[in-house]
C-alpha cells in the first residue's frame, strides 16, 4: 500500500477531537480549541491485508488505545487547522515506518583473513597480558 493511497484512507477514517493547548499563546490559548487529538480505528484502514494489520498491531502497541484506535495528539502551533495538518502527517509516518518490512538477513561467513586478523589480536593481546605478571615474553 502506498503512501497516497494510504493518505485517502487516513483521511477517510481519522476523527478529530479538540481541546485547549498548553504553553505560550496568552489569551488565544485560554480561549480557542487549538489542540487536536487526532484517532484512527484500524477498521478505518479496509484496504489492509490481514497480516498487515497484525504487523501495526504489535509496532504500534505504545500508540493504541482500546486495543485498535491509533491516537495522535498535536498542540504545536496555534492554528487548529495546522495542528490538523501535522496530525494527519504524523499518522501516516507511524503507518508507513510499522508497515516498512525488515529485509531478511543473509547468514554470512567470516573470510580468511577476517579470522587470521582475530586470531593475531588474540596473539598480541596473549603477550602484553603475559608480561604484565611478570613471566617471559616472546
Amino acid at each position: 500500500m502506498n503512501r497516497e493511497s494510504l493518505r485517502a484512507a487516513v483521511e477517510v477514517g481519522v476523527v478529530f477531537d479538540f481541546a485547549r493547548s498548553g504553553g505560550p499563546g496568552g489569551q488565544n490559548v485560554n480561549k480557542v480549541n487549538t489542540k487536536v487529538l487526532a484517532r484512527l480505528p484500524l477498521a478505518a484502514l479496509a484496504e489492509l491485508r490481514d497480516e498487515d494489520r497484525l504487523l501495526l498491531r504489535a509496532r504500534l502497541a505504545g500508540r493504541l488505545v482500546e486495543g485498535e484506535v491509533l491516537l495522535v495528539q498535536v498542540q504545536e502551533t496555534r492554528s487548529q487547522v495546522l495542528n490538523r495538518a501535522l496530525a494527519v502527517e504524523r499518522i501516516l509516518d507511524l503507518l508507513v515506518a510499522a508497515l516498512k518490512r525488515d529485509k531478511p538477513r543473509r547468514p554470512t561467513k567470516p573470510t580468511r583473513s577476517s579470522k587470521e586478523r582475530r586470531l593475531e589480536s588474540k596473539r598480541r593481546d596473549s603477550r602484553t597480558k603475559r608480561g604484565r605478571s611478570g613471566g617471559y615474553e616472546e
